[in-house]
């Protein structure tokens, strides 16, 4: 077998295309269609790059009477065998429609945020007597509110989940991009990026910001105005970051996820599979508790820290759990 075949055979047993190997090696993809098409051949160092890539001897890559060789070592030699194919079309459905599912599922966390806000200021007007309805009424329309703006945001979760399911594969599975596919997905993740700087910049100090109420209430004393709105404000301000955050992290992810890159190349979807089940208990139990601990106490306006500490308490665990199975 001669160099060209080799290169091809062992490209396509790691699932690269031919954009995906010329970046591993620093090189254009015209030169690697050139040593799969054997008008020319790398040189020593490139020889040595190829060696340790694809984990050969450089004597199986030199000497065409060798035939046979290792397989590549890998992990996950079971799902490398199963690529998924993805076409230019398919690609361009998948970035258009999480596009727009992003913006969706952000819509959705901000209702979830919002949810509490009618239910405080009710609560707020009746015990300073603002308003004429009565303590039972103040709390039950407040409820009322939640429960449909939660389900509101439920609702569009479920949308979006059942929109992009069809794409769920590209997210958990090994893949493997047509011509054009990369140079495509970088190319919008490029347009993308200012956009999403700036999204991610605004957000992030929404949420920084989004305390500036409680001490303007705190410096006011017993200024009734301040004290109906000032958390109010505070889940408003957390709610339009958060948003900003979520479409921007969302968006970029599907970049990613065509790309193989971030925290979903085939190591990390392998080591999603293993946490699977294991993510599916702990976030019950976390939303369990966030609604339990929230309806009995009515404290809504400090619940929500239960979010942030089970986000970063799940990647620790994940973290460990990732380290005991080495």
């Amino acid at each position: 077998m001669i160099f060209a075949d080799k290169i091809i055979q062992l490209r396509k047993k790691n699932g690269w295309s031919q954009e995906t190997l010329a970046e591993k090696l620093n090189v254009s993809r015209q030169t690697v269609s050139k040593w799969e098409s054997a008008q020319s051949v790398p040189d020593f160092n490139r020889m040595i790059q190829l060696s340790e890539l694809f984990e050969v001897s450089t004597d199986y890559l030199l000497k065409d009477s060798i035939e046979e060789c290792e397989p590549c070592p890998s992990s996950d030699n079971d799902n490398e065998k199963h690529l998924h194919s993805v076409s230019l079309e398919t690609a361009g459905q998948f970035l258009n429609s999480a596009y727009r599912s992003a913006q969706q599922i952000a819509l959705g966390v901000f209702l979830c945020i919002l949810s509490p806000i009618p239910l405080i200021m009710l609560a707020s007007l009746y015990e300073h007597r603002i308003i004429s309805l009565s303590e039972q009424q103040a709390l039950g329309i407040g409820l009322l509110v939640l429960i449909l703006m939660i389900c509101s945001g439920v609702v569009l979760f479920v949308l979006q989940y059942l929109r992009m399911h069809s794409f769920e594969y590209l997210q958990h599975e090994a893949i493997e991009t047509a011509y054009g596919v990369d140079g495509m997905v970088k190319d919008r993740r490029e347009k993308y990026r200012e956009q999403y700087n700036r999204l991610l910049v605004c957000g992030i100090a929404l949420c920084v910001l989004s305390v500036v109420p409680i001490f303007c209430s705190m410096i006011l004393g017993n200024d009734a105005f301040m004290e109906i709105f000032a958390v109010p404000l505070l889940l408003l301000t957390v709610a339009i970051g958060v948003l900003m955050i979520v479409q921007a992290v969302l968006v970029w992810s599907s970049f990613e996820i065509l790309l193989e890159t971030g925290d979903y190349t085939r190591t990390n979807k392998q080591e999603e599979k293993r946490n699977e089940a294991f993510a599916g208990i702990y976030w019950s139990i976390v939303v369990t508790l966030y609604l339990g601990y929230s309806f009995i106490t009515f404290n809504w306006d400090s619940s929500w820290i239960i979010w942030p500490i089970a986000g970063v308490f799940f990647t620790v665990v994940c973290s460990v759990l990732k380290v005991l199975r080495r």
